[in-house]
């Protein structure tokens, strides 16, 4: 990509960041393959902005003014920076040379194919090898004598767009797989995607049939008879369309549409309506051209929420998910779902349903391999969806920010319930963007084996597990309400919110504020910080005890010998040489301990600067695990003086002195 550089560094240009203040930074602006990087000038902070080509999403150029040109980059991740060129010229060279790269023309002008790798072939093949499906269906408890695995799509003959393992109904013959699948759009014929063990009902995904007005099959009837026969403790199974209705039905001009309910015994239809990706693509730019307002009032903030409609599709998808988990874990009914394709809505629903039926998807790792299942494996179009190579702007859609945002709705009604937080889903949702990694490149498992990406790049998984420790909820309890079972979200419209920390992260002119999660997050720390020191002290104690009772034994006894000798004639008293008497054994009780180590006094409170009312609204819930610490929280500063001193008061559980007079803790 050097060839499309046509000026790798220009001097005296502005910067300004919009998400993080309107002033203005000079400085040196470089071009590399795949990065554009700003140095300030400053020397004393040297500060760097480092752009991913593969990131950013336009970049404009508004007319030129007196001061210079200007250039506007928007990212993919909703940042917007603008540069101020003094020369024309080097505006028009880095327009045109942004433009070439970050509209990459094949695959290896990715970032991650673009660049050598600098770890070994053991790591290389270790990291691909991080995540098992087939593991994650044995968990499920498949195969078994309801499910089995076919070899009907191995080497992707029945369909491409599949993965080679798949789970199909004990009862489907290779000729009903073969002939439902040629009555399916795309091929893609109704597999296992989730089997629930205690109602034994399945989650299975689809494409639409090929119906048109009169059509029919045989054997995709009989696969849909062997899915309900797969379940023993239903009559039917629902089918789940997840489109509007109408638009299923103007499907029905194409040779396409819906299930026929007078062909099909034993379904039930049900149409969710999710709307398609020109909808969500348009609503989503809506979100962001509002975002981009300078000084938007309340009233115009609400209205233009309200006109971009994605808080109703984003309740539409979830709704999509409820209900497939309610007839799953509920009813105990098999649902088979699908839209037009199979790998849009479809893995949408899919994946939702299995987030709130299964706790284990409410993990890292279970997140991880749910992402890796119904969407990666099951042929849904990342390098279409989000643009990874210029092509046709109109396949661009929003659909797995859906359903990230979806599963941020849920950890906000239910806070204890995910072991991740909030930015793990930024940064997994930012990765699916950034192609520095190999997982969500291409539009299906063949493609990606066809293009060796496990010869050629890294997986993103163990990266996001390495760096775990900043992803963790500071709420999450194994052995919470919450995380048991099954989860039943409120859907109402007044119960979602506007992600803030995805779409606009920091607020405009104004200092970073400390979330409550990282402020749960440094109270746990401390608090397991002050247990270990507790357990030390109590430690040391014991041993002093052992010891003081060691020693007294001993002085009791030679005590005892030394009367036992005295009571004999002529005994001499016991003598230390210079005439005296042994003195008495050394009393430990009166051992005084110093003042603490000033590494161990940790402030509990939250950082100067920060809003207090952010945490209280992060513990709301009873069972959230959060104690209130109004009453006997602690500070490095001011808060464990005395009123009545300058000099600071330790807490006992701390350093072993007492506080005042009053009896109560200080701190």
């Amino acid at each position: 990509m050097m060839e499309h550089i046509r000026t790798p560094k220009v001097e005296n240009v502005r910067l300004i960041d919009r998400t993080v203040s309107r002033k203005a930074t000079v400085g040196t602006l470089y071009l590399s393959a795949t990065h554009t990087i700003f140095v300030e000038n400053n020397p004393e902070t040297r500060k760097e902005t480092w752009v991913l080509h593969s990131l950013v999403a336009s970049v404009e150029r508004p007319p030129t003014t007196p001061s210079g040109s200007h250039l506007v980059i928007r990212t993919k991740n909703f940042q917007v920076l603008e540069l101020l060129v003094p020369q024309e010229r080097d505006a028009t060279d880095i327009h045109a040379s942004l433009a070439r790269l970050s509209r990459p023309e094949k695959y290896s002008e990715l970032y991650c194919l673009s660049i050598n790798p600098t770890a070994n072939k053991e790591e290389r093949e270790e990291s691909w090898s991080f995540l098992d499906l087939q593991a994650d269906y044995r968990r499920m408890g498949v195969p078994n004598n309801l499910w089995v695995g076919t070899p009907a799509n191995s080497e992707y003959r029945v369909c491409d767009t599949y993965p080679s393992e798949l789970f199909v109904p004990k009862s489907a013959t290779p000729p009903v797989i073969v002939g439902s699948s040629k009555f399916r759009s795309r091929g893609r014929f109704p597999v296992l995607t989730y089997f629930h063990q205690d109602t034994l009902a399945s989650i299975c995904r689809c494409s639409q049939p090929l119906s048109g007005f009169s059509a029919r099959s045989q054997e995709d009837e009989q696969m849909m008879q062997a899915i309900m026969k797969a379940n023993p403790g239903s009559e039917y199974i629902y089918v789940v369309d997840t489109r509007p209705k109408l638009n299923a039905m103007a499907n029905r001009a194409a040779g396409k549409g819906y299930e026929n309910e007078d062909h099909y015994t034993n379904i039930k239809l049900q149409f969710i309506g999710i709307e398609n990706i020109h909808v969500m693509r348009n609503s989503q730019q809506k979100i962001i051209d509002m975002g981009e307002v300078k000084t938007p009032s309340m009233g115009d903030f609400l209205w233009g929420l309200e006109s971009s409609g994605w808080l109703k599709h984003i309740k539409a998808v979830l709704d999509a998910g409820v209900f497939i988990a309610k007839a799953v874990a509920e009813e105990g009914v098999s649902v088979v779902v699908h839209c037009s394709d199979g790998w849009d809505r479809t893995a949408q629903a899919c994946s939702l349903a299995s987030v709130l039926l299964d706790p284990y998807y409410r993990t890292m790792k279970g997140l991880m391999l749910l992402i890796e299942r119904d969407w990666v494996s099951f042929g849904h179009k990342f390098s279409h969806r989000y643009n990874h190579l210029d092509g046709d702007p109109k396949e661009v859609s929003p659909v797995i920010d859906q359903f990230v945002e979806c599963v941020w709705q849920l950890s906000e009604q239910f806070p204890c319930a995910f072991e991740f937080n909030e930015r793990f889903l930024i940064q997994l949702r930012r990765h699916v963007y950034s192609c520095q990694y190999g997982n969500f490149l291409g539009n299906s498992q063949k493609e990606r084996r066809d293009m060796r990406l496990r010869e050629r790049t890294y997986s993103l998984w163990p990266q996001l597990w390495k760096d775990r420790a900043q992803y963790v909820n500071p709420l999450y309890r194994a052995d919470h309400t919450q995380t048991q079972g099954m989860l039943r979200p409120n859907t109402t419209p007044y119960c979602f919110k506007m992600w803030k920390g995805m779409y606009n992260r920091l607020e405009k002119s104004a200092p970073p504020r400390h979330s409550p999660a990282d402020l749960l997050t440094a109270v746990r720390e401390e608090t397991q910080q002050l247990e270990q020191e507790l357990t030390n002290h109590q430690e040391r104690i014991a041993a002093l005890t052992r010891r003081k009772l060691t020693n007294s034994s001993s002085a009791g006894q030679r005590m005892t010998n030394e009367t036992c000798e005295e009571e004999r004639p002529g005994r001499p008293a016991p003598s230390t040489g210079d005439g005296s008497v042994d003195s008495p054994p050394h009393d430990y009780r009166s051992t005084q301990r110093g003042p603490p180590d000033p590494a161990m006094t940790l402030p509990l409170g939250p950082p100067k600067g920060s809003d207090p009312d952010d945490l209280s609204s992060a513990c709301s819930d009873i069972e959230s695990g959060v104690i209130d610490l109004s009453s006997r929280s602690s500070s490095g500063g001011d808060d464990c003086k005395d009123p009545e001193s300058d000099e600071a008061i330790y807490c006992p559980a701390w350093s072993g002195t007492r506080g005042p007079d009053t009896g109560r803790l200080p701190c």
